[in-house]
């Protein structure tokens, strides 16, 4: 590269180019796309009594259209290099949840989010797929820690958290956005 005298150059920020698909067990992860748009509206729907409590977008108004609108999120937020949202399927290509890394806590950490679909709860799959995701995530360049945030009443993404070697590092006081939330939000991390 050719730079002009007197020009100074500002550092860029990594490129982050997750795998668009990961294998984890008899689980895949896919990026998000619009090919599963009708079969994830139908598992949210599935498993608002235990999404709801915890994540303020799992209402009884979620349907088609919030599905379409998290979908050309998903599709953006990849392009922009911002947030890389999966789908989590079964062998049988059963939308068994969602899973994604955003770059939403600052540079070298990226935060995971997920949520299990009901009928799949209990079975490890969360715990393998934020292994799995977390793995790759500390593979790419720049990215020194991981973060999971989850409210302090929520034991199960606490569990999964654990499960996956995720440490607590940090509590801190916030305004609930779901009905079960509490005041108080843990931050979990792995480093490399």
């Amino acid at each position: 590269m050719i730079v002009p005298a007197g020009s100074k150059l500002s550092p860029m920020k990594p490129v982050l180019a997750p795998p668009e698909a990961i294998a984890v067990g008899e689980l895949v992860l896919k990026r998000w796309d619009w090919e599963w748009l009708d079969a994830t509206t139908a598992a949210v729907r599935d498993s608002l009594p235990e999404l709801s409590p915890f994540l303020g977008w799992a209402t009884d108004g979620y349907d088609r259209e919030a599905a379409a609108d998290y979908t050309q999120r998903s599709v953006d937020g990849w392009a922009a290099g911002e947030e890389f949202n999966y789908v989590i399927l079964t062998a049988d290509a059963e939308v068994a949840g969602s899973i994604g890394l955003m770059t939403r806590l600052g540079p070298g950490v990226l935060e995971i989010g997920y949520w299990t679909r009901t009928r799949f709860a209990g079975r490890g799959f969360m715990t393998a797929a934020v292994r799995a995701l977390t793995d790759v995530a500390l593979g790419l360049p720049g990215i020194e820690r991981v973060a999971i945030r989850y409210d302090a009443a929520n034991a199960a993404s606490a569990r999964v958290a654990a499960k996956a070697g995720f440490v607590e590092v940090e509590r801190h006081r916030r305004e609930p956005t779901a009905p079960a939330e509490t005041e108080i939000s843990v931050l979990s991390e792995r480093r490399a």
